[in-house]
């Protein structure tokens, strides 16, 4: 197996863990809103966009190699 793929599945087990030991709820307020949710949804909620947000500034910020 590749180091990236261990690499990857070792991160989303941890994720898992992390995410199933915060199973509480909590509350978001922000100026008029509040919203509560399980801490497991904001825990992947902010993983997905932690994510996606480092896919896009590594495509937006990669260097064209000439072919």
């Amino acid at each position: 197996m590749k180091p990236k793929v261990v690499v990857l599945i070792v991160l989303a087990v941890l994720a898992v863990i992390i995410a199933i030991q915060n199973a509480q709820v909590a509350t978001l307020r922000l100026l008029f809103w509040s919203i509560g949710m399980s801490q497991i949804i904001w825990t992947l909620l902010c993983l997905v966009i932690g994510f996606v947000a480092g896919y896009l500034v590594a495509k937006v910020t990669a260097i064209p190699t000439k072919a």
